[in-house]
């Protein structure tokens, strides 16, 4: 049995999507990011970088329990573990490498400011809001001409597309979002369409809130003001 420390985030949902698509066992740990949980002893001890998600696999590599963070490295592990959703030559799979760099590099982190300032910032700054938004643009943009004469984003579904896809989820919560780029759309209807994406999605979906949900100490902890006081807390 995967033991699985996560909360449900794009870089949570990567793995719990994956897990479902490849049908394995596993047990989702909730690591309360809201509450500061992160930043326990026995979760950096998984961790050094306070960050979910985390996963524990007792059957790792030539039968030794493995340890892995960081949610690409986990779902190219999986992939390559298992022998679905990357490729089955060297080329094809550096066409996925790329675009899940592409996620990692690109998608994740602007997707991310850009959500952080459009919903969870307790002020708006506007230059902030434009520069995101508009690398955001530029970036579906590239998502859009990849996708013209194609469904997924690296030829075949891959977890080049799953890691993509939480990011989008997040920032896309207006359908209209997407209207300028059709072919995106269309590879994101298909995404919600799969059952092991809606079955990744609704893992833990309940303790998900919404920004307008954050007390003081969530704020405080998520955002920094008070994160390293808690850490040295929590240690």
């Amino acid at each position: 049995m995967i033991d699985l420390y996560y909360w449900p985030t794009p870089n949570g949902w990567k793995v719990t999507i994956l897990l479902e698509e490849l049908g394995l066992d596993y047990k989702a740990i909730p690591i309360d990011i809201l509450n500061g949980d992160q930043f326990s002893a026995e979760f950096i001890a998984l961790n050094p970088n306070s960050k979910i998600p985390v996963l524990v696999d007792p059957d790792g590599p030539d039968g030794a329990p493995v340890t892995l963070f960081e949610s690409g490295a986990i779902m190219l592990y999986l992939a390559e573990k298992t022998g679905r959703f990357f490729a089955d030559t060297t080329r094809g799979k550096y066409e996925v490498l790329q675009w899940l760099m592409f996620q990692m590099g690109g998608v994740g982190p602007f997707f991310g400011q850009a959500n952080h300032f459009n919903r969870y910032a307790p002020e708006q700054v506007a230059y902030a809001i434009e520069r995101y938004n508009k690398e955001v643009a530029r970036l579906l943009g590239v998502m859009d001409k990849q996708m013209v004469e194609q469904d997924w984003i690296a030829g075949d579904y891959s977890i080049a597309d799953m890691a993509i896809f939480g990011w989008t989820r997040d920032y896309a919560k207006e359908p209209e979002v997407l209207t300028p780029f059709p072919n995106v759309a269309d590879w994101f209807a298909r995404m919600n369409a799969r059952p092991a994406v809606v079955r990744g999605l609704a893992v833990l979906a309940e303790i998900r809130k919404a920004p307008s949900e954050f007390d003081d100490k969530a704020r405080a902890v998520m955002f920094g003001e008070g994160a390293d006081a808690l850490k040295e807390s929590k240690t």
